[in-house]
């Protein structure tokens, strides 16, 4: 169940608020910004094996699952390699790239630290997989992600609401009593597709408009309480 809180608002008066239950949080672009780190390695793969590639093309890959995502880069980038193929030497490149240096969003870190201090406990879904997620993981306090589900551990990926289910289950919540915090619209709609509410925190692609969307610039100053009063005054479909 969602934690009550009694939270002075406005310096005026205390209001009773609740904390989400859990919070379910995609990694890249959220937590940390490797699309970078994906982007030029795509471009390196194309010089290697003479294909062709674009920043749009990239951008139609955001939050996407990674075989899906090899198969895309095959068809697109018009390179003699299996889905399977691309992906692992994508991982290769991205990975050598995180372990010299994790680009961690502003607030992100600060954030899940907050999380973990009042009682939160997260999950992590992200269609990465685990050897990608594993150096960035090495990095975070032991135990800030309860639950960790990557996309070599679904059958469905992204947009597809298996992965947040899949967390919440894990975590023991109702995805209703949980909030996602995504950049992508793949990512929200899989959150929302799974019962969520989704903090969009727009990256490098945007993220429309719906139901159970609460959008957000950054997650710099945020901490536990902020995300209760969000979810307590703002409306399913409002910018706050």
């Amino acid at each position: 169940m969602t934690s009550d809180r009694n939270v002075r608002v406005g310096g005026v008066a205390d209001v009773p608020m609740q904390l989400p239950a859990a919070v379910l949080w995609d990694m890249d672009g959220t937590l940390v910004d490797t699309e970078p780190y994906w982007i030029a390695t795509e471009y390196a793969l194309a010089e290697k094996y003479g294909g062709t590639w674009s920043d749009e093309h990239a951008m139609n890959l955001v939050g996407s699952a990674l075989l899906a995502s090899g198969d895309y880069i095959r068809v697109h980038m018009g390179i003699d390699r299996t889905p399977q193929q691309i992906v692992d030497e994508l991982l290769d490149g991205v990975v050598a790239r995180v372990e010299d240096e994790v680009p961690w969003r502003p607030g992100a870190r600060e954030l899940l630290t907050d999380l973990h201090r009042e009682g939160v406990p997260c999950g992590l879904v992200t269609m990465s997989w685990q050897r990608f997620v594993d150096p960035i993981l090495a990095r975070l306090p032991e135990g800030a992600f309860a639950t960790v589900v990557t996309g070599d551990r679904v059958e469905y990926g992204k947009p597809h609401p298996e992965p947040y289910l899949t967390a919440a289950a894990e975590l023991g919540h109702d995805p209703g009593e949980c909030l996602a915090i995504e950049d992508s619209n793949t990512g929200a709609k899989s959150a929302v597709a799974a019962g969520c509410t989704v903090l969009c925190v727009p990256n490098h692609v945007p993220i429309l408009e719906g139901e159970r969307r609460v959008f957000v610039d950054t997650l710099d100053g945020l901490d536990a309480r902020s995300l209760g009063r969000l979810l307590t005054a703002t409306g399913p479909e409002t910018r706050p």
